[in-house]
């Protein structure tokens, strides 16, 4: 082991860290010593939003002590930010282990600080926190989450006053004030009990009330009140407002799926708590099966992700993807608040660049602006507040199985996402279709579009570099053809540049860097390479194209993207 590494374990061994932590650390130095060094090895990076990592003891793992620094260093840059005003913090957390004593710790050195915190009182979805933000008035907020990760992960997720995520110039900010507290001694631990107030039921009835303003057809609710919901917050939050807001929407027959009702850190029935997983949905696609449900909703562990269920055009249980959601949500807002006499003439969308451009055809030809951020939904809160007072925002989403509908809160949402695309199948139900009808039709009517993700993950010290190896081959020799078709386009984000690659010719674009490249062929496919921010994982997107004429086409235009999907990762060599 280094010498670097060595310091960092005396200095936890010999400082003012619990004893249960030492002991740990000795056990790790007789029996795991490669699990000591990737422990201490570095210190957990504070991203751009928050921390999230393994927990464990040592400088690379979320633990009370890098979550009670960091907090710290979030509560020097707010006082600083604020020197004259009172600052409140709203926090929650999720069903993973240990959230709710990391989410205690962090409003306990807020509160020692001399902030007002609002905890909320037990677990809560991540979008009731971005709302509470706005519905207090606060300052900046947190949560205790780790999203979709396996069990063994928790994080911290970062929010300014807008209820979105950070963005520049705080993002960088925060980093500096957190990558300077280099002590735990330098961490405000107590004395500020007096300023925590907790959240509870009153919240939770104004963004119920929220979520509720959202439907679009209430009366198309009140007639098909019976459609039949099969839902599964997977061991999450989502049981603790998903059930209540369907029930205030107005239907009256949804089934949760029992055996992932109970939220447990553990997630006991799945390897991964990720609605995008087909494993992950399988008992409930079961539950929808045996019941001959009309739609089935899977949410991840802080509810902000979620996974859909449909019978397709062959009476099959399948899962859409999230490009699919989106299009379908996109489209129902777009389509249906013409046809109710609502749309507004500034109406506008957001998408990421990495999602479907469906969305864009979509858009255009409802005459709504639509605009392509970074990926992330903090670039979609940070546009909304840009256009605040010019443009009206109606949806923004993801292929990342995230929606987020009107502008109440600044997060992907899967509470509000679950019952709008309940009410999206009961519209359907009314025509005598489902939702699987409407995205065939929409194929026919703006192109169908076909999306498919690869992740590539690379652990451990080394995995970093490997990934970054592999952007910058692509950066310095990008593939001039793939798949036999010539690549027209590299969009090169993170030097925010354009080039034709045919001519030329190249232009700025005017996003944030970001270390994505993308490829266009000259038949419209696009392949995007992104190392993820959140995990040792890169991240590669393909998107193909054609014209379908009618849904009895669909089966074969299907197989045709398919191939050609297949096709490009063959040639790419990533399979």
């Amino acid at each position: 082991m280094s010498k670097h590494i060595d310091q960092k374990v005396a200095i936890w061994l010999t400082g003012n860290y619990d004893e249960a932590t030492k002991n740990n650390i000795r056990d790790l130095q007789a029996n795991q010593p490669g699990e000591l060094e990737e422990s201490f090895y570095k210190n957990l990076e504070f991203g751009t939003g928050g921390l999230r990592g393994i927990m464990g003891v040592g400088t690379n793992r979320i633990n009370k002590y890098t979550i009670g620094m960091a907090t710290q260093g979030f509560a020097n840059y707010l006082t600083k930010t604020y020197p004259d005003e009172k600052i409140s913090v709203s926090i929650a957390h999720d069903s993973r282990n240990n959230a709710r004593f990391f989410a205690e710790t962090t409003a306990a050195v807020f509160a020692a600080n001399g902030l007002k915190v609002y905890l909320f009182e037990t677990l809560r979805p991540t979008p009731e926190l971005s709302f509470a933000i706005r519905h207090l008035g606060c300052k900046a907020g947190v949560v205790c989450t780790a999203s979709h990760n396996p069990k063994e992960y928790n994080g911290y997720k970062a929010y300014w006053n807008d209820g979105g995520q950070l963005v520049p110039p705080h993002d960088k900010n925060v980093i500096t004030e957190v990558e300077a507290i280099q002590s735990v001694d330098e961490v405000k631990w107590t004395g500020g009990e007096a300023n925590i107030e907790l959240l509870g039921s009153d919240m939770d009835a104004a963004y119920i009330k929220m979520v509720k303003s959202l439907s679009v057809y209430p009366e198309i609710i009140e007639a098909q009140k019976d459609l039949k919901i099969v839902y599964t917050p997977i061991h999450g939050t989502g049981i603790t407002m998903v059930p209540q807001v369907l029930e205030a929407f107005g239907f009256t027959n949804v089934h949760i799926v029992e055996e992932q009702s109970t939220p447990d850190g553990n997630f006991p029935t799945v390897a991964y708590p990720n609605p995008e997983e087909s494993e992950t949905m399988s008992i409930g696609l079961a539950k929808a099966k045996l019941l001959d449900a009309d739609i089935l909703l899977g949410t991840d562990p802080d509810t902000d992700r979620v996974g859909v269920g449909v019978k397709n055009h062959k009476g099959e249980w399948v899962l859409m993807n999230g490009n699919q959601t989106a299009v379908l949500a996109f489209a129902y807002m777009m389509e249906a608040r013409r046809a109710k006499g609502i749309a507004k003439a500034n109406d506008m969308v957001i998408t990421t660049i990495v999602t479907t451009e469906m969305i864009n055809e979509v858009a255009k030809q409802n005459k709504v602006s639509c605009y392509n951020v970074l990926t992330g939904f903090k670039w979609i809160a940070e546009l909304i507040k840009e256009k605040e007072g010019q443009e009206n925002y109606v949806i923004g989403g993801e292929e990342s199985f995230g929606l987020m509908i009107g502008d109440q809160i600044r997060d992907k949402d899967a509470v509000s996402a679950v019952a709008l695309l309940c009410e999206m199948a009961a519209y359907e139900k009314n025509k005598g279709r489902t939702l699987f009808d409407k995205m065939i039709e929409l194929y026919v009517q703006y192109g169908f579009y076909y999306e498919t993700l690869i992740s590539i993950t690379k652990k451990g010290m080394n995995g970093q570099e490997e990934i970054a190896a592999m952007m910058e081959g692509y950066r310095q020799s990008p593939p001039s053809t793939i798949n036999g078709t010539k690549v027209a386009t590299l969009l090169d984000y993170e030097l925010q540049k354009g080039t034709n690659l045919l001519t030329g010719e190249t232009w700025k674009i005017n996003l944030p860097k970001s270390n994505v490249l993308q490829f266009i062929t000259e038949d419209g496919s696009k392949i995007s390479a992104r190392p993820s921010g959140t995990e040792p994982k890169i991240k590669f997107y393909f998107s193909v194209n054609t014209k379908l004429n009618d849904a009895s086409e669909f089966d074969a235009q299907y197989a045709t993207l398919q191939n050609k999907i297949n096709g490009i990762i063959g040639d790419m060599q990533l399979n």
